[in-house]
């Protein structure tokens, strides 16, 4: 059996984190290992614990979840992070993901749901909602810029289209019959070429300019 993923709370609401760690505890293949009630908190607490998931809130006492999801990055913390939130505003929700979040859950989904996003981003996948693809095809973002690069080659635009889909690097290697170094050295030199961070900033990228899968 493999390894359970391992998942870190990080929500200013001693109640919630109740709740999700009450549920998640529950399933054979998640393991909840810390948590913590801000963001300055969370990033320290992902640093200590090294998690493979960290549940984060967006809205907390100083140091929110947008500011600790950027502390992360900067600081090459390889935790996959998924928005748990009680907004819906697209003001709030895309911020978090140009910040490098995964994906994002509103706090009234399911727990299976719940639990199937967890494994979903443990596995690579962004959880890009239709409502903010549309926000971000019709903003003229920051990354707005990265059309202007280098062109990428065609085999590289099949595997953004498919990153842009939420597949993992294995799902991409059996879709081009490819081997999974092929993929993520065409992943890295995605994300080289559109000077990009990491996979989320490619498939937000990949939508804006039209790039699927």
């Amino acid at each position: 059996m493999a390894d359970p993923i391992r998942v870190l709370l990080v929500d200013d609401h001693q109640v919630v984190r109740r709740g999700l760690r009450t549920f998640l505890e529950v399933q054979d293949d998640i393991e909840v290992v810390g948590e913590a009630a801000d963001g300055e908190e969370g990033v320290a607490r992902a640093e200590e614990l090294r998690p493979d998931v960290v549940l984060m809130d967006v809205k907390m006492p100083g140091t929110d979840g947008i500011e600790a999801l950027r502390r992360l990055r900067e600081c090459g913390n390889p935790a996959r992070v998924l928005v748990v939130t009680s907004f819906t505003e697209q003001r709030t929700v895309v911020p978090a993901l140009r910040a490098g979040a995964a994906g994002y859950v509103y706090k009234d989904v399911d727990p299976e749901a719940l639990a199937g996003a967890i494994r979903s981003v443990h596995a690579g996948h962004v959880l890009l909602q239709p409502e903010v693809a549309g926000a971000l095809l019709s903003e003229d973002d920051a990354y707005g810029s990265a059309g202007r690069g280098p062109a990428l080659t065609e085999r590289e635009r099949e595997v953004l289209g498919l990153i842009a889909d939420g597949r993992s690097n294995r799902e991409i290697a059996r879709a081009l019959v490819l081997s999974e170094k092929t993929v993520k050295t065409h992943v890295s030199n995605i994300l080289m070429k559109l000077d990009l961070s990491d996979r989320t900033q490619a498939a937000l990228w990949a939508v804006r300019h039209g790039v699927t899968g």
